[in-house]
C-alpha cells in the first residue's frame, strides 16, 4: 500500500512528561509499525479537563498507558474521567514488563494489550471500527 493511501489513525497518548520511557517506548513502538500512519491529539501542555476534553475529543481512541499511573495519578485520573465522559474507546496498555493492570482500569478499557507491536496496531484499529 502507498503511503499516501494509508489512513491516518488520530489516537490520544497518556503522557506526564516529556522524558518518560514508558511513553517513548510506546512511541517507537507505533513507528516501527507497518503500513500504520497515526497520530497524537494529546498536548503536551494543556491538562486541564477542559484542554483534555479539547484534544480528546480528536481522537478515535484513547490510549491509557497505565505504568504511568504510579508516577501522576491525578493527571491519569483526569484522563481517564474525560475519555469515560466522552465515550471514547480506551485501550490500556499494561505496564512495561508486567501483566496485570488495575480492576478499575480493565473493567473501563475497550482493551487491554501488552507492548507488541502488531497487538497494539491491531486493538487502534479495531477500536476506530477498522476490520482486522
Amino acid at each position: 500500500m502507498f503511503e499516501e493511501d494509508l489512513k491516518v489513525y488520530r489516537i490520544f497518548i497518556s503522557h506526564i512528561k516529556h522524558d518518560d520511557e514508558e511513553y517513548d517506548l510506546f512511541l517507537s513502538k507505533l513507528d516501527a509499525a507497518y503500513d500504520f500512519k497515526w497520530k497524537d491529539t494529546a498536548v503536551w501542555e494543556g491538562t486541564s479537563p477542559d484542554d483534555l476534553r479539547k484534544q480528546m475529543e480528536q481522537a478515535g481512541v484513547v490510549i491509557i498507558l497505565s505504568g504511568l499511573i504510579s508516577k501522576d495519578k491525578q493527571l491519569l485520573t483526569s484522563m481517564i474521567d474525560t475519555a469515560t465522559k466522552l465515550k471514547k474507546q480506551i485501550v490500556v496498555v499494561r505496564p512495561y514488563g508486567m501483566e496485570a493492570v488495575p480492576l478499575n482500569l480493565e473493567e473501563i478499557a475497550t482493551d487491554v494489550i501488552g507492548w507488541n507491536t502488531p497487538c497494539i496496531v491491531d486493538s487502534i484499529m479495531e477500536a476506530h471500527g477498522d476490520e482486522i
